[in-house]
């Protein structure tokens, strides 16, 4: 009989528009025999030790041979070490293994796109209960405190106007730099997001789509934790704005009010707001001075999208335009922050309060929670986790 050498190879191939050499080289597609797949699932431990042109016989540890045909192969997409996608042949005995692991890959997707809605409800279900039926600390007041006898005024940057700039201009901001980086990247063999591919339902999810939703994703926690924790803070502390008087004019069990000369000088904590031509809503805030949560949430959201121009815009034709941007951001931030105290809405602590928790839970969340600044994983794998899938390689036997 002759000796002739065959081999059992695991190859790395590109992505279809990506045909070069660099590109075959950093894909993370593998192919491999459906058979040798499924018994990898099943035992790590499997080797492969001939395989001819009509078919491959296949061993594991427990001596169980199988017999698989050419014709039925498997793509693996390895998508960042989680995501799997298995297209089988038409006529592959594996079909089973096909659909059970294309189906697993789509629960876990679900999955974590449900833990995330549920984790941002957690943060946001408390911020919707203080403001519908929160009730702040109870503070008193002296009558002949100048420093809250100031008039009433509507504010420069109402609240519609906040979230439009708090919202909009991020949210733009992160998926026109998404969408750019994605197209720099197909020209591009050294950028790492041109080999990664998405896959849900058997449809290819564009590169720029998850990394938004992943930017944009820790940008709305980040945003409903830092108006949590000023929400806290405005509900447990009570201290009364600089309009109080304007607003509530109070007046004592006994009917007295601040006119009174005998009440000079004495500290009121039994009272009750007449509150005449004022609102509810106008009367609930009253006492929701510390901290601001317009200088929060503006800090927050600016502060937010500075780090992340610096972190994802790499445009080399202007060296300032990236930093004139971000010193655009930041006037918004503090023009917002002023404007709290022209307009009698708060005390300026209050907004240095504020503008200090939106600037310092914008960097802790760019930092920690996003993936702005990434970090090196300590160990990268394909899938299936097997020694022989660590890297490419090629194992030949001789047939007698």
């Amino acid at each position: 009989m002759s000796n002739e050498s065959t081999s059992c190879e695991v190859t790395l191939l590109c992505r279809p528009e990506r045909q070069n050499s660099a590109d075959v080289s950093s894909s993370p597609l593998l192919l491999v025999k459906s058979s040798d797949v499924e018994k990898r699932y099943q035992n790590p431990n499997h080797n492969c030790n001939n395989i001819n042109d009509s078919n491959c016989n296949c061993n594991d540890s427990n001596n169980i041979n199988a017999t698989v045909s050419t014709a039925a192969t498997v793509a693996i997409a390895n998508l960042n070490n989680n995501n799997v996608k298995v297209r089988l042949s038409a006529g592959c005995t594996g079909e089973h293994v096909s659909e059970t692991i294309r189906m697993d890959h789509n629960k876990r997707v679900l999955l974590r796109v449900a833990l995330d809605v549920f984790i941002l409800l957690c943060v946001g279900f408390p911020i919707l209960f203080l403001y519908l039926w929160g009730k702040s600390y109870h503070r008193g007041f002296f009558c002949d405190d100048e420093s809250l006898k100031h008039p009433f005024k509507d504010s420069t940057v109402p609240n519609w106007m906040l979230y439009v700039i708090g919202l909009v201009i991020p949210i733009g901001v992160i998926t026109t730099s998404e969408i750019v980086r994605a197209e720099h990247s197909k020209h591009s063999t050294e950028d790492v997001i041109s080999t990664r591919r998405y896959v849900f339902m058997d449809y290819e999810i564009p590169v720029w789509m998850v990394e938004s939703y992943k930017s944009i994703g820790a940008f709305g926690f980040g945003a409903a934790v830092c108006q949590l924790i000023t929400d806290i803070a405005k509900y447990s502390i009570g201290r009364l704005r600089p309009h109080f008087f304007a607003v509530c004019q109070p007046m004592k069990s006994d009917k007295a009010i601040c006119d009174d000369p005998s009440n000079v000088g004495k500290y009121i904590e039994d009272f009750t707001c007449r509150g005449l031509n004022s609102t509810e809503r106008m009367l609930k805030e009253v006492s929701l001075s510390f901290p601001s949560g317009h200088s929060s949430f503006t800090f927050y959201t600016m502060v937010y999208t500075a780090i992340y121009l610096q972190s994802r815009m790499n445009w080399r034709g202007s060296k300032l335009l990236r930093h004139f941007l971000q010193f655009l951001l930041i006037i918004i931030a503090w023009y917002t922050a002023l404007s709290r105290v022209s307009d009698y809405k708060h005390h300026w602590s209050d907004v240095f309060a504020g503008s200090t928790i939106g600037a310092l839970t914008a960097v802790i969340v760019a930092n920690f929670v996003s993936d702005l600044f990434k970090r090196k994983s300590p160990q990268q794998y394909l899938l299936p986790r097997t020694s022989q899938d660590a890297q490419p390689q090629t194992i030949a036997s001789n047939g007698h």
